[in-house]
C-alpha cells in the first residue's frame, strides 16, 4: 500500500493495480473524461464502475443513511486520517483477503479533511459476472449446495473475526462459477470473541424474510438450515 498526503486530503492506494494518477481515482469526472465510466448503480448514493487497465473496479462515495443522513449527507467528524471510514474499510478488505474469504480488492481509499470534518471515497474491485441473491432469487431457488457454500464463506469471515453489521442479501453475491462474494464492509470491524456472530446471522435471516415480501424472491424458511449444511 503506496499513500500520497497533504494538510487536506490523504489517499491509500495499491500501486500494483492503479497506474497513471493515484491523486484524482476516487474523482469520477476524472474517470468520465477518459471514457473509462462503464456503468452505475443506484443504492445510498450512485456507485460508478470504471474500466482499468488491470480489472473493473467499483467507485463509491461514502453517504449517511437515515434520518441523520437527511440532514449532513456525507461529512464525518474527523478523529485522524486512520480512523476514516475508507482507509477503515481498506484495511479490513485486506485482512479478509489474508484470511482467505472472497472479498473485493481494495484499490484505493481517500479521505478529504473539512475543517472538523471529512468526507471519504473508496475504489475497489467490481466483482465479475457476478449477482447478488436479491436478483438471483426473483429467478429461481437455489441449491443446497450453494446454500452451503454461502454459509461456508460467511463462517470463514467469522473464523476472521469480523462482525458484518449489515449482513444482507444484497452482500451476498454469485459470480458465474458459482462463486460467493461478500461485499461492503463499511462501518463493519475486527471483534473478539463469539457472542456478537449470531447478530449477524439473525439480520441475514430478516432479510431473507423480508424479501420475499419485497421483491418476491424464491425462499422458504426450511432453506435457511441449508446454510449450516442440514
Amino acid at each position: 500500500m503506496k499513500k500520497i498526503q497533504n494538510k487536506k486530503q490523504t489517499i491509500w492506494y495499491d500501486d500494483s493495480i492503479l497506474s497513471g494518477s493515484p491523486e484524482q481515482c476516487c474523482d469520477p469526472e476524472f474517470w468520465q473524461q477518459q471514457n473509462k465510466i462503464i456503468g452505475s448503480a443506484q443504492g445510498r448514493g450512485t456507485t460508478w464502475f470504471v474500466a482499468l487497465d488491470k480489472m473493473d473496479a467499483a467507485l463509491r462515495h461514502y453517504r449517511r443513511g437515515g434520518l441523520f443522513g437527511k440532514l449532513i449527507k456525507d461529512h464525518y467528524i474527523f478523529t485522524g486520517w486512520e480512523k476514516t471510514r475508507s482507509y477503515q474499510e481498506f484495511q479490513l478488505l485486506n485482512t479478509l483477503i489474508k484470511a482467505g474469504v472472497n472479498v473485493p480488492k481494495p484499490i484505493a481509499a481517500r479521505a478529504t479533511k473539512r475543517t472538523f470534518c471529512y468526507q471519504a471515497d473508496l475504489l475497489s474491485q467490481k466483482i465479475p459476472n457476478a449477482r447478488d441473491l436479491v436478483a438471483i432469487l426473483q429467478e429461481k431457488p437455489l441449491s443446497k449446495e450453494m446454500y452451503q457454500k454461502i454459509g461456508n464463506e460467511i463462517r470463514k469471515m467469522h473464523a476472521a473475526q469480523v462482525n458484518h453489521t449489515d449482513l444482507n442479501i444484497h452482500n451476498i453475491l454469485i459470480d458465474d462459477n458459482d462463486k460467493v462474494w461478500i461485499i461492503d464492509f463499511d462501518k463493519c470491524y475486527q471483534q473478539k470473541g463469539d457472542d456478537w456472530k449470531q447478530g449477524n446471522w439473525d439480520r441475514l435471516k430478516r432479510s431473507f424474510v423480508k424479501e420475499v415480501s419485497k421483491k418476491n424472491i424464491y425462499w422458504a424458511n426450511k432453506e435457511w438450515a441449508h446454510l449450516f449444511g442440514h
